[in-house]
């Protein structure tokens, strides 16, 4: 498929942050073409005017656990461990294999809507996740989330070979759009041993590991009496800091001197999802130390379950007013780094290092957005507008790969009507399962 867009506002996310005017976007199969200098030969299918549309690199979403969108409002102002015990597992003893099909779903239309191409994601029966990428046309890095217990006590009744067979089966499929890594839920539910195999089957495989990390004081509290270590030191001694892939860990709320050495000379990916940090009052990760000591951060928005919505705009928006604030430094994170860490920085920590610029030869992974809303105008700095005051409703147009997946409110990969129907269905199911085993009795 042949794409021309005409006379566009392009933000290229390159070295040099080119802004190009009244430019033409070629689109070539699966590639973006020289910008404004489209060959006489191309001959393109579709041709889109870009007036009053800015194009840019598509956003990706560095952690999530898509098919929470069945649990979006069900656990509501509880702090982080009553949030999890009281109620998030809880509703998930009610989960059915084919309730992460469509939850996962849900969560695709979301993420395409707002302009999210690629997401890492992180949960159960994964199988079901990569069916629905694989026929949405969007990228994922899927790992299959795993406590390291007996298959009895499994959510699924799932062991961990069946989640090593899901990472070999399903790395690289659908022409490369799905990869897979291993998915260990952490350092304080799997144990050493099961860290360590996870370790070996990655090496074996040649992928990369998903985890969560030292999230809370309690965390490292505990890692330290268990252990003499950190969670990310004791991480580190297991091996999964040193794959043929560099590590994708969230969180990091809490860190000591000596982590940040580790995490940057091991290459480790930090996922940063800042509104659930804010909705369940958890420590806010060191970011700007972070970056300053030159360890990789990405943002994410987590499951919808913990931060209700799976908006990049918001989570940029969040994390730039946050530091700002905090340090009481205007000038922390700048626009083009906030742009960055939502679109280069996710795309290189779940395996898409090629994509989050627009420049020839590269993954047309892009989006268009309308500028015409009043929040948009006077358009004095484009990429202030995408970063403090753009919506999802203004994505107008979203490729992944050079397919178009979205278009000006048509999803073109996705049944949105029966997802409705079947995501919230499910849900309602779940949630009264679990409240019958929680003894509550509904509202009428």
């Amino acid at each position: 498929m042949r794409t021309l867009i005409q006379d566009a506002t392009v933000i290229t996310l390159d070295e040099q942050d080119r802004l190009l005017q009244h430019a033409d976007l070629a689109i070539d199969g699966e590639t973006i073409l020289p910008l404004g200098e489209i060959p006489p030969s191309f001959i393109p299918d579709t041709i889109i005017s870009g007036q009053d549309l800015l194009a840019m690199p598509a956003f990706f979403n560095a952690h999530t656990h898509a098919a929470m969108t069945l649990e979006r409002g069900w656990a509501e102002d509880l702090p982080f461990e009553r949030w999890l015990n009281e109620r998030i597992w809880v509703a998930e003893s009610a989960l059915e294999e084919e309730d992460v099909y469509w939850g996962a779903a849900l969560a695709a239309a979301e993420m395409l809507r707002g302009g999210i191409v690629g997401f890492a994601d992180h949960y159960f029966w994964m199988d079901q996740v990569a069916r629905l990428v694989e026929s949405s046309g969007m990228k994922a890095n899927l790992a299959w989330c795993h406590f390291g217990l007996a298959p009895a006590q499994e959510l699924g009744g799932k062991s961990f070979e069946d989640t090593v067979a899901f990472v070999e089966h399903w790395n690289k499929a659908a022409g490369g759009r799905i990869l897979t890594s291993m998915g260990p839920h952490s350092p304080y539910m799997d144990s050493p041993a099961v860290l360590h195999r996870f370790a070996e089957e990655a090496q074996r495989l040649g992928v990369g590991v998903h985890l969560h990390l030292s999230e809370s004081d309690q965390q490292m509290r505990d890692s330290l009496d268990r252990y003499g270590r950190t969670p990310v030191a004791q991480v580190a001694s297991t091996g999964l800091f040193d794959l043929p892939l560099p590590a994708l860990v969230a969180h990091c709320n809490v860190l000591q001197e000596d982590d940040y050495a580790i995490l940057a000379e091991k290459g480790v990916h930090v996922a940063h999802t800042p509104k659930t940090y804010q909705k369940l009052a958890m420590h806010m990760p060191p970011i700007l130390e972070m970056l300053r000591r030159k360890v990789h951060v990405a943002l994410g928005t987590d499951g919808p379950a913990s931060n209700s919505d799976l908006n990049m705009l918001e989570i940029m928006r969040l994390v730039g007013l946050y530091q700002k604030g905090l340090t009481a430094d205007a000038t922390a994170l700048p626009v083009a780094q906030l742009l960055r860490l939502a679109t280069q920085a996710p795309a290189a920590a779940i395996g898409f290092s090629q994509s989050g610029v627009l420049a020839p030869g590269r993954p047309a992974d892009l989006i268009l957005l309308d500028t015409t809303a009043p929040h948009w105008l006077p358009r004095h700095d484009l990429s202030a507008g995408i970063v403090y005051t753009a919506h999802p409703g203004d994505v107008a147009y979203v490729w992944c790969n050079g397919q178009l997946l979205y278009r000006q409110g048509e999803f073109l990969t996705l049944d949105y009507e029966r997802i409705r129907f079947e995501a919230e269905r499910r849900a309602f199911r779940m949630v009264g399962k679990s409240m019958h085993s929680m003894r509550l009795t509904p509202n009428v």
